[in-house]
């Protein structure tokens, strides 16, 4: 009888004692985790969909590696759903469910959970600031990539470095060491939730932004909870919120506005001024790239805020990227000079600068001038796997088209 989607998922209890699948557990490697009920289970994606209560499309992007699973509580999803045993929801990193006895049939679950926690404790123990500052240096070199290559090409290198910085950091015991890596977690479930917002993961999205925010309080650094929470507000512009993106990108500022860099107050202020641009609110966008020209200091970049780059032609694609939708006759401009300044390393910026010039030449009535700009940024797009930046693409390639003909 075959059987149908609501159908519970069954892994045969001998599956976990491969060290292989044992190790899968260890690692919270979800993707090995559905493959193996596909193998064990005969479970298709639609029923591990019904089974966890994830999207059919997320485990899809799961099994193959293009999502990442941090949120414990799709973890607790996942146990209930597959219905492991105690003593593989320990190995999960989970409680058990049955506390009277929390290892089931295995008595020597208690034993395990200490060396486990043993090993871990240990391997936390040798993180000094030499191995800090490596773990930091990982960090900005994947921001770096990213930039180049766009996350989907970086997934596996980003996963790996985010699940160790996670795991060090959750079981380190001295104070100072334990608050930077707090910081290193900070800018990487950032830059994670950058790349799931040009993936079109929204709801990744933000839980990445919601880990980012405890651990930037827990290393108690202003700057970093300011910049992951203005960057979670892109998440609400995304779904078509930018009111209550503006309103949250206000409040940021107002909250930190005496305890944070001018570059970042820069970057804040700008923020707002597109999050006002997409609500059409012309005063406000305006008002908001005054503030941040005023605001912007000398230089491109502060040592202290690697995550941040912002300098006058950083600036001018802002404005560029705003005012087009009003069809500011000075946009042109400011949009060239954007893309002269650019030094050819920010391949997504770069898409979205050229999106914006072909959208203002295509206003001007100019859509051959338009047209090598747009396929352009098509190239980049399908470079750095931007998403959010190819939804954008089809809409002005349709409407340069049209011109056209």
């Amino acid at each position: 009888m075959h059987s149908n989607a609501f159908d519970p998922i069954e892994i045969p209890a001998w599956v976990w004692e491969h060290d292989e699948n044992r190790e899968i557990l260890k690692k919270r490697d979800v993707a090995g985790l559905f493959n193996l009920a596909v193998k064990y289970s005969g479970a298709s994606q639609t029923r591990i969909s019904a089974a966890t209560g994830i999207a059919q499309g997320h485990v899809s992007m799961i099994i193959n590696r293009r999502r990442l699973v941090t949120d414990l509580e799709v973890y607790e999803r996942i146990a209930v759903g597959f219905a492991l045993p105690d003593h593989a929801r320990m190995l999960f990193g989970l409680a058990p469910v049955d506390t009277a006895s929390p290892t089931g049939d295995h008595g020597d679950g208690h034993q395990e959970q200490i060396e486990e926690l043993t090993a871990r404790l240990e391997a936390a123990a040798v993180i000094d600031p030499v191995m800090v500052m490596i773990l930091t240096t990982e960090t900005n070199n994947l921001r770096l990539m990213d930039r180049r290559v766009g996350g989907i090409a970086i997934a596996d290198k980003m996963r790996a470095h985010i699940t160790h910085v996670e795991r060090v950091h959750r079981h380190a015991v001295r104070h100072g060491i334990r608050a930077q890596l707090a910081h290193v977690l900070a800018e990487t479930a950032s830059l994670a939730g950058w790349q799931a917002i040009n993936t079109g993961a929204l709801l990744d999205a933000w839980d990445h932004y919601e880990h980012a925010k405890a651990a930037a309080r827990e290393a108690d650094n202003p700057a970093i909870l300011a910049y992951v929470s203005g960057e979670q507000a892109y998440v609400l512009m995304e779904m078509g919120r930018p009111a209550e993106a503006t309103e949250l990108l206000q409040h940021v500022h107002a909250a930190h506005r005496d305890r944070i860099p001018a570059r970042l107050r820069t970057w804040l202020a700008a923020a707002e001024a597109e999050a006002a641009a997409i609500l059409g609110d012309e005063n406000t966008c305006r008002t908001a790239l005054e503030a941040a020209a005023t605001l912007l200091p000398e230089g491109s970049g502060d040592a202290s805020m690697p995550y941040l780059s912002l300098d006058i032609h950083h600036l001018a694609r802002w404005r560029g990227n705003c005012l087009v939708r009003f069809g500011d006759p000075d946009t042109i401009e400011d949009l060239r000079s954007a893309l002269a300044g650019m030094d050819g390393t920010y391949n997504r910026a770069e898409a979205g600068l050229r999106c914006d010039l072909g959208h203002a030449l295509l206003a001007q009535g100019e859509p051959d001038a338009a047209l090598p700009h747009i396929q352009r940024a098509e190239q980049l797009a399908t470079l750095t796997g931007s998403r959010r930046q190819h939804l954008r693409i089809r809409e002005l390639s349709r409407a340069v088209k049209h011109a056209l003909h």
